[in-house]
């Protein structure tokens, strides 16, 4: 399915200002403005989904239908299979405080103490919705394998980063340079689908 016009500006449902500059740098090849929703007021949204999929789809909806213009967003977080794949969906305030990044990766060492299996992987759904009543949203995702570590290292990223060890780089998250984490990280991998779907619609 094509545009059925031509697109000049994609609403990005975030306000993070790395993530915007990162989408706009990728859509400016096709002379294509990426604006954060902040620009256009768009009001919070609930996110009521029970999956990633779900909560993105859910925010680029709700922002395609505040700005009437097609919309991105992304949901992510970590899944730990010690844990049935907690924190999950609720990866950014597992603490109980939304955005506390040592408070959260603080209670899952805690509730891994003396847990041999810690297999886990960071996980990126992306959606993109052409208008809000988008039947058939481009869907991406992607998938960082890993473990988590028995402490904390490293000082680069954010959020789980100095928990996330990569036995391939002998090293967490947090220590590898920021050329590697974007080739390799489930959001890098989730952006380079997007910009091979959306190399079809343009």
């Amino acid at each position: 399915m094509r545009f059925s016009l031509p697109v000049q500006q994609i609403v990005l449902a975030t306000g993070n200002k790395g993530k915007v500059a990162e989408f706009a740098s990728l859509f400016e090849q096709y002379s294509i403005k990426v604006s954060p929703q902040s620009e256009f007021l768009v009001s919070d949204v609930a996110e009521t989904g029970t999956t990633f999929v779900e909560n993105a789809i859910i925010k680029a909806r709700h922002a395609s239908q505040e700005t009437k213009l097609p919309a991105i967003a992304d949901d992510s977080g970590l899944v730990i299979d010690a844990l049935h794949g907690a924190p999950g969906i609720f990866s950014a305030r597992y603490s109980g405080k939304h955005g506390d990044d040592v408070g959260n990766y603080q209670k899952v060492l805690d509730e891994l103490s003396g847990v041999k299996n810690r297999k886990a992987k960071f996980v990126c759904a992306l959606a993109f919705m052409r208008h809000a009543k988008d039947p058939t949203p481009i869907l991406c995702l992607g998938e960082w394998q890993g473990e988590i570590a028995q402490a904390p290292s490293g000082d680069g990223g954010f959020g789980y980063d100095p928990i996330f060890f990569l036995p391939e780089h002998n090293c967490s998250a947090a220590e590898l340079d920021k050329a590697t984490k974007n080739a390799e990280s489930h959001r890098g991998k989730a952006l380079k689908q997007l910009m091979q779907a959306v190399e079809t619609l343009i």
